[in-house]
């Protein structure tokens, strides 16, 4: 059921985002990542999700795929139950953790 609810999440932000005006540099970022995926350098974002909803049971409130030191990198946000924010880095070929930092909702 949660699993569930955390699918119509992000369709309903991939939605809105595919509804929002996006700049040429925003599509070649999308471009570089679906190609990456494509190639098998990159899990699929629902993949990783799938992983960090297990280990991490809270709300997933943003997601960034980046390339840090010729590493592919999901960065992630999830709000855990009582407030807690956790930004969690994931080795976007592997799937594993590569840190993690708590914070309270609304720090920066």
């Amino acid at each position: 059921m949660k699993s569930r609810r955390h699918y119509f999440l992000a369709l309903a932000l991939a939605l809105t985002a595919a509804a929002a005006p996006v700049s040429r540099a925003g599509d070649q970022d999308h471009d570089r990542a679906r190609q990456a995926v494509e190639a098998g350098e990159v899990l699929p974002l629902r993949t990783v999700l799938a992983q960090v909803e297990r280990e991490y049971p809270g709300q997933v409130m943003e997601v960034e795929l980046e390339r840090e030191h010729g590493l592919w990198v999901y960065e992630i946000k999830v709000l855990r139950p009582g407030g807690e924010l956790l930004k969690l880095e994931v080795d976007a070929r592997s799937g594993r953790t590569l840190e993690g930092k708590r914070g309270r909702r609304g720090e920066h």
